[in-house]
């Protein structure tokens, strides 16, 4: 084997790989350069160069900085490859170089990185091209002041961002969050993840995500009015039925997408479909409201169907009770299963006898209307005890469904999950699970659906709603419903093509990459852009 045949398989490796020369020499750049600049049909330089302390050039393929470590006064005559850091770990020390402080946005990237990179390895025309990089780089992001006038006449002011993360495979698409906690890094990961939900629908939608650090709660329609029609002053310049389609999250419900599109429509003068989430008597989608809860439920079925078993008589715990939580717990209760626990930022209610249809009313009144709450359910209904400032992983149950906000399971709530005997985890709101308790789920062999596969059913029904504004009719309850059925059987089926190894499904691994190639291929298509 000759030198650079040598070189060229050593950085073909799946680690990242540098060069160390002695620390006294001079000429080690204009010779070993040039001694180790192996051909290939790309010219690609080595990777990079450690001479005197300093780095050399870093190497066009990779764009990594090489890191390397002393080995005391000892060094080699001549320049030798040595292992550094795995692919995964480089690539994320660069991400997170290039975004200080973004924890969230870290977490996400590294989720997907960590299963995606095996398989880029493998097809170099993704590596060749820098897919990741790009992807993991939004294509722009809009940051601007929102200034309102409170109901005591007193001048507030906020700041709002939308994140438009990816269009490769259509306009962008995704939520608006109202939330005080809202931050960049937030919605960085949010739209991040966005782009590979979309990408698994089938649908031709990109990823984006925006929001505000507005916080609705407390506030009076009026003041929630002036906001929204504040906001979209700016947003409107951003957004189109072609361009970027926003929608709700937390925070933004009914209410405020309906001032929201009547602020556009004043503005632009114009009757589009640039939101989804809309009201039925303004172009919205019968299913819209339960489509992400339903649809988590549909993906749920399928994945215990997959092992011949069903949701019938499980004992489910659904953590939240808003939007996507009542609706999992609607649909689950419709096809047999027993939940036993909802919860809100205050604690979790434990109700043994499980939540019926007469008492899931009351939570869509207590929530929706009267914004109360959980602990009054505890109040109404005999039986019920309600566990304040707790979350309620440590109850047993054998399906979970983490429908509140991020991170609400830890490394030691999902242990407690195992340990108590649960059988399947299917994630409503997004990224619900640490990546510490996602990586125990995995290990111990759980049917664990990652968000960005178990929720897409609320964006899917956006879709749909898009699809029926540029047609200007409305399908029928049944023909949503069935639709969203199929769609999240057909999420369930790419999944279980990518990611089965030895009998059991990766449900992370078949959904980051399925999410992957549709987005990846199109980016190659493009060229350079």
């Amino acid at each position: 084997m000759n030198q650079s045949t040598k070189h060229r398989q050593a950085f073909d490796r799946s680690t990242q790989l540098c060069l160390r020369f002695p620390a006294n020499s001079s000429r080690v750049r204009a010779s070993c350069c040039k001694e180790l600049a192996f051909p290939t049909s790309t010219s690609q330089s080595p990777i990079a160069v450690n001479y005197g302390g300093m780095l050399g050039p870093v190497d066009t393929l990779t764009k990594r900085q090489a890191i390397t470590t002393e080995i005391g006064n000892t060094m080699p005559n001549k320049a030798t490859w040595i292992d550094t850091c795995s692919d995964t770990e480089c690539f994320m020390q660069g991400l997170e170089r290039r975004n200080p402080g973004e924890l969230e946005f870290h977490q996400a990237v590294r989720e997907f990185v960590e299963t995606v990179m095996p398989f880029v390895l493998k097809h170099r025309k993704y590596k060749d091209a820098q897919i990741l990089e790009r992807m993991t780089e939004p294509d722009r992001i809009v940051i601007f002041r929102v200034t309102w006038e409170d109901d005591a006449g007193n001048i507030r002011a906020n700041r709002a961002w939308r994140v438009q993360f990816n269009n490769s495979i259509g306009p962008y698409k995704g939520g608006m969050r109202f939330h005080p906690d809202a931050t960049l890094s937030v919605l960085k990961f949010l739209g991040f993840e966005q782009t590979f939900k979309n990408s698994l629908t089938g649908l031709p939608m990109g990823g984006a995500k925006g929001g505000a650090n507005f916080n609705p709660k407390g506030k009076s329609d009026r003041e929630v009015m002036r906001f929204c029609q504040s906001l979209m002053i700016e947003l409107h310049r951003h957004i189109g039925e072609d361009t970027d389609v926003p929608a709700g999250d937390i925070g933004v419900g009914a209410r405020e997408i309906s001032y929201l599109f009547g602020q556009y429509k004043r503005l632009e003068n114009r009757f589009a479909g640039i939101l989804t989430g809309k009201g039925l008597t303004f172009g919205g989608s019968l299913v819209r409201t339960e489509a992400t809860g339903y649809g988590c439920v549909y993906f749920c079925e399928n994945m215990l169907n997959h092992v011949e078993d069903s949701l019938k008589e499980k004992t489910c715990v659904v953590s939240g009770s808003g939007n996507v939580a009542i609706y999992t717990a609607e649909k689950a209760a419709e096809l047999g299963a027993r939940v036993v626990v909802m919860s809100d930022s205050s604690g979790f209610i434990h109700d043994p006898a499980g939540i019926d249809a007469e008492k899931l009313a009351f939570i869509k009144n207590l929530k929706e209307v009267r914004r109360g709450r959980i602990a009054e359910y505890a109040d109404k209904f005999e039986g019920v005890t309600f566990h304040p400032e707790e979350r309620p992983w440590n109850v047993p149950c054998d399906v979970a469904f983490p429908c509140a906000t991020q991170n609400e399971i830890s490394l030691d709530d999902a242990k407690a999950l195992i340990a108590n005997g649960v059988k399947a985890v299917c994630e409503g709101a997004n990224m619900p699970t640490e990546l510490a308790g996602a990586h125990a789920f995995l290990e111990a062999g759980i049917l664990y659906a990652p968000s960005k596969a178990a929720n897409a059913g609320g964006v899917a029904v956006s879709g749909l709603e898009q699809s029926q504004n540029a047609l200007r009719l409305s399908w029928s309850r049944e023909e949503v419903d069935e639709k969203l059925k199929t769609i999240m059987r057909d999420i369930h089926d790419k999944c279980v093509e990518y990611g089965q190894t030895d009998g059991f499904v990766n449900y992370v691994l078949g959904a980051n990459i399925a999410g992957f190639i549709k987005v990846a291929d199109a980016m190659l298509a493009y060229g350079v852009v």
